[in-house]
């Protein structure tokens, strides 16, 4: 990649980030059916139709530009997709995975917000006033989902651990020392 100006510096981030949310739009109905936090459900699905909407003001920045956004991959993204991947497929108690599954999503949060702000500086610098509203608009969202994340983990899904590792320590126990199936299950259920 060959970087000639802060014009194609600022497209070359927009097609990032266009990449990070399409990506994204794949992943969070997985994230959501993992989910079993109604809180978090709720949080993924609603975050899922934001993201949407985040899209399409990129989309409008391109038209303004003149650009299309698509034909790049975001292997950052990528990569953060493939923890959270790693996280569907563990086995452990249901909070637990919440709880992963919320580390995971923060981080995807955080990269957003670290992407977007680059994008709404070069923006800025190089005049872009509608496309500068448009990403501040998306970084205030961005802001706020991680801060919902962070609420939904300290008010139900930290809690939530403890009472199904007692619960799962006291559920009866098969020959080999594990809990019988369906022990964990009945204790995400409460």
């Amino acid at each position: 990649m060959k970087i000639e100006s802060l014009d194609k510096l600022f497209v070359d981030e927009l097609k990032d980030i266009y990449s990070a949310e399409s990506q994204l739009i794949r992943a969070l109905p997985k994230m959501a059916k993992a989910a079993t936090s109604p809180m978090l459900r709720e949080a993924f699905e609603s975050h899922l139709e934001e993201t949407k909407i985040q899209k399409e003001r990129l989309d409008q920045i391109g038209e303004q530009l003149g650009q299309r956004l698509t034909g790049k991959k975001c292997v950052a993204m990528e990569g953060l997709i493939e923890e959270g991947k790693e996280i569907l497929e563990a086995d452990g108690l249901p909070s637990l995975i919440d709880a992963a599954l919320i580390a995971a999503a923060q981080r995807v949060e955080h990269y957003e917000i670290s992407a977007y702000g680059t994008a709404r500086a070069l923006a800025q610098h190089l005049g872009h006033a509608d496309a500068v509203k448009l990403l501040d608009t998306t970084i205030h969202e961005e802001g706020a989902a991680d801060h919902k994340l962070t609420k939904i983990a300290e008010s139900d899904v930290y809690p939530g651990v403890r009472t199904e590792q007692e619960e799962a320590e006291n559920a009866p126990k098969s020959s080999n020392g594990r809990a019988k199936k369906g022990a964990k299950k009945r204790a995400s259920k409460k």
